[in-house]
């Protein structure tokens, strides 16, 4: 099955995740927040499907480019 890695667009601290695994997302829908420098940036899905793995944890720091969630697609 064909697979779409999530990717963060800044560094920051995920703030707050909003979906788990299993879980069924659509185009755009809201996955998780990161926070940087006092301001929440939301990371979306840029795919639909379903979530196969989230690779982070909240309150975890991430990198700019580091994968965050794995879809499997529709």
């Amino acid at each position: 099955m064909t697979t779409e890695q999530i990717k963060s667009e800044i560094t920051g601290t995920v703030w707050k995740i909003l979906v788990a695994e299993g879980d069924v997302v659509q185009l755009e829908s809201e996955l998780m927040i990161l926070e940087s420098m006092k301001m929440e940036i939301p990371v979306e899905s840029s795919v639909s499907g379903r979530i196969k793995a989230i690779l982070v944890a909240e309150g975890e720091a991430v990198d700019e480019d580091q994968d965050l969630v794995i879809i499997e697609l529709d």
